[in-house]
C-alpha cells in the first residue's frame, strides 16, 4: 500500500463517455480516444515469433502491445480528470462483449481499464465518477429525449454512425450523443439520491 496526496481538483466541468468498438471512447465534449487496434496492428510479427517459437520475443512483443494500450487510456484519462469535475461512464460490461464475435476488438480497447483508470484518478482528484445503466442512450435523442424508428437499434444499428431526430430535428453522432444521454443520466441519478451502479 502506498500514501498518494489528495490534489484538489480545479476542473469544473462534466462530462459523459460513452464506451465503444469504432472508438474506445467517446466524450459528451466531442473528444474522442480513436481505437489503435495494438494487438491486431502486433498479430503478424507476434504470429512470426510464435512459429519460430521464440518465447522471449513473444513475451517482448505482448509487453509492448500492453505499454502502448496503457499509454494511450494514461493520456486520456488523466486529460479528463484533469478537465472534469464530474465524469459519468456507461456500465458497458467488456466481459460480456468479449464471447461475441468481436471479442478481439472489445478486449484490444480496454474498456474496463479506461474505467479503473477513470475512477482511481477521479478519487486522487476529488473528483465525481459514476457509472450508470446505458440503456437506450444510443437510440434517444440528447436534445427531446424521444426515440424514433431512424435512430439505430441493437446490432442491426451498428452500421448508423450520424442520424437525424424527426421531433426537433437535431443531426446526431452516435456516439457523442449516447455520451450526452449518459451525462444527462448521471445528473438524474444524482438529482434523485439514487445510488450509483
Amino acid at each position: 500500500m502506498v500514501e498518494v496526496a489528495i490534489e484538489q481538483s480545479t476542473a469544473t466541468g462534466q462530462v459523459g463517455i460513452d464506451l465503444g468498438l469504432k472508438d474506445t471512447a467517446t466524450c459528451s465534449n466531442g473528444l474522442k480516444l480513436e481505437a489503435s487496434r495494438f494487438y491486431r496492428n502486433g498479430q503478424a510479427q507476434l504470429a512470426k515469433a510464435q512459429r519460430a517459437n521464440k518465447k522471449k520475443r513473444v513475451k517482448a512483443i505482448h509487453a509492448k502491445i500492453k505499454n502502448r494500450r496503457l499509454d494511450a487510456l494514461h493520456k486520456f484519462t488523466t486529460q479528463v480528470v484533469r478537465e472534469n469535475a464530474f465524469i459519468v461512464v456507461g456500465n458497458l460490461s467488456s466481459s460480456r462483449l468479449a464471447k461475441t464475435k468481436r471479442a478481439k476488438s472489445v478486449l484490444d480497447g480496454g474498456g474496463l481499464m479506461l474505467k479503473t483508470q477513470l475512477d482511481y484518478k477521479s478519487k486522487a482528484m476529488q473528483a465525481e465518477f459514476v457509472e450508470i445503466n446505458e440503456a437506450h442512450t444510443t437510440q434517444a435523442c440528447s436534445c427531446c429525449g424521444g426515440i424514433s424508428n431512424g435512430s439505430p437499434r441493437g446490432r442491426a444499428g451498428l452500421g448508423i454512425r450520424e442520424w437525424s431526430c424527426p421531433g426537433c430535428g437535431v443531426h446526431h453522432d452516435r456516439d457523442v450523443n449516447a455520451a450526452m444521454n449518459i451525462l444527462a443520466a448521471g445528473h438524474r441519478r444524482l438529482a434523485e439520491g439514487i445510488p450509483v451502479l
